[in-house]
């Protein structure tokens, strides 16, 4: 059975994955203060509530964003497992071909994203991520990764527009009855949902437009099921493609 773990700013999930199965999913805090040790019980107390047995794995996969975090959760997993594990990186087998201005660039998320994508669907390709980011990433008929967009997460917007205008309240991230909103809240929770929604639809247009063509889209993240229902692009949601992604790499790269 395989750990993949996926590092974000805010939130790290780990799935325990055998055969394509992802068996249990557990999300904790991305805490860059914790120690390898405190990951180390963290990671245990989850797992087992899950009801994951540890003994079962035989491999481990890490693909972060926060480099802070990184060491002591690859050291915390390989104190657990007895695995050294894989962190997605430079050297590591993807079979992506990233055609950037500078390839190393590229977050680890992103690359992971795309190999999920292309692994369930035919490019062109559109990939969005919403989480304390959003990223939107273009795969090309060719199955290239060839850039994208970043772009504040709702939540960060949120956070900003409460934290910026001393009358406005902090609220949460849900839709109103209609788009013209007849008080404070709903006002607000229309731009950050009918908002956010027309700002997707508006770069699928113009990234389908320096495409050539239309793009099929997929969308992952924990914030993603709260927009892309308003959104009149037909996008797939799937909130575990990063951890498929993530097996997908592990065994390009694992030795026989």
């Amino acid at each position: 059975m395989l750990l993949a773990i996926d590092i974000g700013n805010t939130h790290t999930v780990l799935g325990c994955i055998e055969n394509g199965d992802i068996k249990s999913i557990a999300r904790i805090s991305s805490d860059a203060s914790k120690t390898a040790h405190e990951y180390a019980v963290i990671i245990k107390s989850v797992l087992e509530f899950e009801n994951a047995d540890i003994n079962a794995l035989d491999g481990a996969i890490i693909s972060s964003v926060v480099p802070n975090v990184t060491m002591n959760m690859r050291n915390a997993v390989q104190a657990l497992t007895g695995k050294k594990p894989l962190i997605v990186g430079s050297g590591v087998k993807t079979g992506l071909d990233i055609r950037i201005d500078n390839p190393a660039e590229a977050g680890s998320d992103l690359i992971v994203g795309a190999v999920a994508a292309l692994n369930i669907a035919k490019p062109p390709l559109i990939v969005i991520d919403m989480g304390t980011a959003t990223t939107i990433c273009a795969i090309d008929r060719h199955g290239c990764f060839i850039g994208g967009v970043i772009y504040p997460g709702v939540k960060v917007a949120f956070s900003a527009l409460s934290g910026g205008a001393s009358q406005l309240p902090d609220v949460a991230i849900e839709a109103p009855p209609r788009c013209i909103g007849t008080n404070t809240i709903d006002s607000m929770r229309s731009g950050g949902v009918f908002g956010t929604a027309s700002l997707l639809d508006g770069m699928i247009d113009r990234i389908n437009d320096e495409l050539g063509e239309k793009a099929g889209v997929i969308a992952t993240g924990g914030l993603a099921r709260y927009i892309i229902p308003y959104c009149k692009h037909e996008i797939t949601y799937d909130g575990n493609l990063l951890l498929k992604g993530l097996e997908i790499i592990y065994y390009k790269n694992r030795k026989k």
